[in-house]
């Protein structure tokens, strides 16, 4: 079972108003139902929202969705929240629609003992509000985290920033995306860590900076989307290299198309050709490059060769081991 709890509260009673968070919560949840083939992922997400004041999200509606969410023994249980958030010389609040000053928000630090003590194998907190890199810190330990095996931290900032809004939360557009495949593996996981590294990258070095805290194994994924080549290729690169440092020898008869048909050259021949598409997605993917020329259609028509990459080593030995 995998249990996910959505919140986003535009509307505060004593704080200033946001514009994107709700937005930012219908996103997430809608991107969480399912995987890309359509089969269900998070069943049924709960989602509390604040657009106006008819429809609050108060402190104790909170904490008592915290509670239940983390209550059981689930595969995942995953916390989203957008909203404001505050912090002081005690730690980290969350921001509730009641919360008149800050610090009468939700405790990050109850948020934190609530998923420690939880028996779900997998606690995963992804927080878009201000201040969130303190998430998971021991006040008075001086920034020290605290963060038992199992659990993943993903906030929008760190501790002394704030996070940026412009209509929608620009953490979340980002975790959104990756989310729907910008941040897919070779096999289409996608997981804490690899949503971070698509996060940290697109923000660049001197915007808000994302802040990710992990005591993990092994990354759960969440959510599977189609890879970017099939399994069935990625299963061949063994074949295709069966020793590390394997230089995989070209001619122009791997290659389909041709500018010209000058003479003495060997046509196409179709077995190579459809080898030659394969190598063409290792390339496209960064698992291979051409030797001693920039494309691999000069490759073949030059009857150069092509290698793998660092990344392509890894994967072939991957495949070797079955582990793929």
């Amino acid at each position: 079972m995998r249990k996910a709890l959505i919140v986003g509260i535009d509307c505060y009673l004593h704080l200033s108003q946001l514009r994107g968070c709700v937005r930012d919560a219908h996103a997430v949840k809608a991107v969480l139902e399912r995987h890309a083939d359509g089969t269900v992922n998070f069943a049924t997400p709960k989602i509390l929202t604040a657009p106006n004041p008819i429809h609050l999200v108060t402190r104790g509606d909170l904490r008592e969705a915290v509670r239940e969410l983390f209550a059981g023994d689930s595969e995942i249980a995953l916390l989203y929240f957008a909203g404001h958030g505050h912090i002081d010389e005690t730690g980290g609040f969350l921001c509730a629609s009641d919360t008149t000053a800050g610090h009468d928000g939700l405790s990050l630090a109850d948020v934190m003992t609530m998923a420690v003590q939880s028996n779900a194998k997998n606690k995963v907190v992804v927080l878009d509000s201000c201040h969130s890199g303190v998430a998971g810190n021991q006040p008075a330990s001086q920034g020290m985290a605290q963060i038992k095996e199992g659990m993943t931290v993903l906030t929008a900032s760190a501790a002394d920033q704030y996070a940026l809004e412009n209509g929608t939360g620009v953490f979340t557009d980002l975790f959104v995306d990756a989310l729907n495949g910008a941040g897919a593996n070779l096999v289409g996981d996608i997981t804490p860590g690899s949503i971070y590294a698509h996060i940290d990258q697109s923000l660049g070095p001197w915007a808000q900076r994302p802040i990710f805290k992990a005591n993990v194994k092994t990354f759960v994924s969440l959510r599977k989307t189609t890879p970017p080549i099939p399994l069935v290729e990625l299963r061949a690169l063994a074949k295709h290299f069966p020793t590390q440092g394997y230089e995989f020898k070209l001619d122009p008869s791997f290659e389909p198309i041709r500018t010209t048909d000058p003479p003495n050259i060997p046509a196409p021949d179709p077995e190579k050709t459809a080898v030659f598409n394969v190598l063409q997605s290792y390339a496209g993917v960064n698992l291979l490059r051409p030797v001693g020329v920039k494309h691999m259609w000069n490759a073949a028509m030059e009857g150069k060769s092509c290698k793998l990459t660092v990344v392509g080593e890894h994967f072939r030995d991957l495949v070797a081991k079955d582990l793929i």
